[in-house]
């Protein structure tokens, strides 16, 4: 193969299969993969030195570029160079004193970033105009990158990193960020996670605040680049004869020391299965990604070669071997299906036979991300976001105005059976969700806005689609819980956890695991806080959490079974007890005989908390009664026993919505049954005293009874009327507790003979 002969400085990918490199022996070399032919594209001027290369973005906002056959080169000659695929020089732009060090496009290809020796940071138009000076410094800027919406920039001053806003008046964030000159950078548009490496020999990853998430160790040598892959889970490290490939988070997959002198440069391919480095001595260095890894439950699938699956069956030892096509790209591997998406098509496979896949063609051979629930899986590329059946049909493809589906990541998108969530990248407070049949936004379109930015969102797994609720994570660590399907009512958004580090959903009962504060925590009825606040604590199991590291992330939560990597990257499993998941099926199944047989053989305080929460969210009063008994609730088994003796249906339902603080649903429940003397009673009882008084005046009756309980409570507490409109109706009115109570016993009386006729009427119409 021809290589160069000096040094390598910048490498980029036109396809997944072809790659262009430039050289200090002014050369610009084709190399053809799929062939394993290099030829040269131009041979340019001697006074062309090249720093770095950038190709035109193919895509933007989902659409197809004409202008993508162009790349910036920048250069020694402190001018940049746009040139075509055939190596022409449309045009040379005096750009700055002394070299331009980096040249950049953002992400839709509307600006162009230079930054060179004279500490000067220039934005240019498209067809090479210049915008802006954006900064000016007395150091040389050896690095820029577009942060993912394209509105700031992050450029590299000695050993200090700098991230300013394009808006002249925002604030400019700046972080000292290693203790050598920072040689690279590079930010991530779906993590939204920072790289810079430096003269110190270690590399480190940043989030968008400057906040240090990972620092590596002293390696011999400088870094002298590093790179994300697109899709944002994994990245390359290059320095003197090594090449690095790291987690996200920081911990290493594979070290290679080829004999290459130092990386230079790393590029990855658009689909992030590929990358090649510009090495020090000439060769342009290539690798690829194998031994990826799946399991679920007892199968472990590993990727052994770019278009070879080997399925390891744990139990028996039996071993399948998948072939494909064209190059794997992307995989997953949950709820009995294995999806794998290639460059062109998509397979997929059920567990219970691994011969036959179900095969469909792709628009777009760059799925990023792929996400599964029990009946669908959610493919997201840079066109948009698609559902699909396990059977291989289009199910929906849900769009919201604005979308960005290229910085989707696992994080921001979450899938059940009937709902899709997706969070907002412009506004990180808000989080729409789509009917998953129809690809239409639930309710009324609006969608759910919490008080601070998300980091992340998570629907559970199982039940009705009435019943969908959402977990999400704020910027604060604080873990809330929230109806999906709110039926006209406002979200009630509620605080179930804090210092929640990652979370995840059972995959098939409503169990929710997360790392609380350093504990091992499993929310085994998290629902209990729409039915009784008080119920949760009581329905949480916890362990010492100290053996899954700083910062944990849960990958999976599969029958009793939640594995958790660690922040080194080691692998940890948990098990969990399996009566919680029974008591979840018991009780969606109605029964509850059998729910109580397991909560008595359990002797569990946690399960009979669950049975509580679970019986009183069903209305299921008999047994609701019996397991707040077993966890010492004296004063909720007499209210559940008053409950009982109610006279009418419409009566016990309110004060079951009372039970679990729904006033409003209460009073709305009575006033609808024309039952407005218990409305304003349940108004008196809990001393809201002025919406009492307006029910009251509202409906012309039972005003006297309202001021003779609030006078009873003022001389109760030996005060003095204060509040005015009381005042103003107790003027002419005399309070007699006689002629009172005898009206509550008419009330009580009537609700009495409407419930006997009523339950008349059911049973002569059950006989009929």
């Amino acid at each position: 193969i021809r290589t160069h002969r000096e040094l390598v400085s910048c490498v980029g990918w036109t396809t997944a299969d072809e790659l262009y490199s430039c050289s200090e022996d002014h050369q610009i070399l084709r190399w053809n993969l799929l062939n394993g032919e290099t030829s040269v594209v131009v041979n340019m001027q001697d006074d062309i030195y090249p720093t770095d290369l950038h190709w035109f973005p193919k895509t933007s906002s989902g659409k197809k570029q004409a202008l993508a056959e162009i790349f910036v080169l920048t250069s020694t000659d402190g001018k940049f160079h746009l040139v075509s695929k055939t190596g022409r020089i449309e045009k040379s732009v005096e750009a700055h004193r002394g070299a331009v060090l980096a040249g950049h496009w953002n992400y839709d290809g509307t600006a162009l970033i230079t930054a060179g020796e004279d500490g000067q940071i220039k934005i240019w138009s498209k067809s090479g105009m210049l915008r802006s000076t954006l900064a000016q410094q007395g150091s040389p800027v050896y690095s820029v990158a577009w942060a993912p919406d394209s509105d700031r920039v992050l450029y590299t001053s000695g050993k200090q990193l700098i991230i300013k806003p394009l808006q002249p008046s925002s604030k400019v964030l700046q972080w000292k960020a290693h203790d050598g000159v920072i040689l690279k950078v590079d930010w991530n548009s779906v993590n939204d996670l920072i790289l810079s490496g430096a003269e110190d020999c270690r590399f480190k990853v940043w989030d968008s605040y400057g906040r240090l998430l990972y620092v590596s160790s002293s390696h011999d040598y400088p870094i002298t680049s590093v790179s994300w892959a697109p899709d944002g889970e994994v990245f390359a490290v290059g320095s003197f004869n090594t090449l690095r490939l790291c987690d996200k988070t920081g911990w290493s997959y594979a070290l290679e020391k080829p004999n290459t002198g130092s990386v230079f440069a790393v590029a990855w391919s658009a689909d992030g299965t590929q990358l090649a480095g510009a090495c020090g001595n000439g060769h342009v260095i290539f690798a690829h990604l194998v031994e990826q890894r799946w399991e679920w439950k007892n199968f472990q699938i590993t990727l052994i070669k770019k278009r070879t699956m080997q399925v390891r069956n744990v139990l028996n030892d039996a071993v399948d071997v998948l072939e494909f096509r064209d190059r794997v790209i992307k995989a997953s591997f949950a709820h009995s299906h294995l999806v794998v998406t290639t460059s062109l098509q998509c397979y997929i496979y059920s567990v219970k036979n691994w011969n036959t896949p179900l095969i469909f063609d792709l628009k777009e051979g760059t799925v990023s991300l792929i996400l599964q629930a029990d009946r669908h899986f959610l493919l997201v590329d840079g066109g948009g976001v698609y559902v699909f059946s396990y059977e291989g049909r289009l199910v929906s493809s849900p769009k919201f105005p604005g979308m960005r589906a290229d910085i989707l990541n696992a994080q921001s998108v979450s899938l059940s059976n009937d709902t899709l969530a997706l969070r907002d990248k412009t506004d990180e407070k808000v989080i729409f969700l789509f009917d998953v049949q129809t690809g239409k936004a639930l309710g009324d379109g609006k969608p759910l806005t919490h008080k601070l930015e998300v980091v992340e969102i998570a629907l559970d797994q199982s039940g009705p689609a009435s019943d969908r609720k959402i977990a999400l994570v704020d910027k604060n660590r604080d873990l809330y819980l929230t109806s999906v399907r709110r039926l006209g009512r406002e979200h009630s958004i509620i605080k179930i956890g804090t210092m929640v580090q990652t979370m995840a959903w059972n995959d098939a009962a409503n169990l929710l695991s997360g790392v609380q504060d350093g504990q091992f925590t499993v929310w085994c009825y998290p629902s209990a806080v729409f039915v009784d606040k008080d119920l949760l604590p009581k329905t949480l199991t916890t362990k010492d959490g100290s053996e899954f590291s700083s910062t944990p992330h849960i990958l999976s939560y599969v029958g009793t079974q939640v594995t958790v990597r660690r922040a080194d990257g080691s692998l940890m499993h948990s098990c969990v007890s399996p009566y919680p998941a029974i008591l979840h099926e018991y009780a969606s199944t109605a029964r509850w005989e059998d729910a109580l047989r397991l909560c008595r053989f359990a002797k569990d305080q946690t399960l009979w908390a669950c049975l509580a929460g679970m019986a009183m969210g069903s209305r299921e009063l008999a047994m609701a009664e019996v397991a707040y008994a077993a966890i010492g609730e004296v004063d909720k088994v007499q209210y559940i026993n008053s409950i009982k003796e109610l006279p009418s249906k419409e009566s016990s339902l309110a004060h079951m919505l009372l039970f679990s603080g729904h006033v409003q649903e209460a009073e709305a429940t009575l006033l609808q049954a024309g039952l407005v003397y218990q409305a304003i009673q349940v108004h008196i009882n809990l001393y809201n005293w002025d919406r009492a008084l307006e029910l009251a005046v509202k409906h012309k009756t039972h005003v006297d009874t309202v001021l003779a309980y609030r006078q009873k409570f003022l001389q109760d507490f030996g005060k003095k009327e204060s509040n005015k409109r009381f005042l103003q109706y107790s003027e002419g009115v005399e309070v007699d507790w006689e002629k009172i109570q005898a009206k509550i016993e008419m009330e009580l009386g009537k609700e009495r003979e409407r419930a006997a006729n009523a339950s008349v009427r059911s049973s002569v119409a059950s006989r009929r």
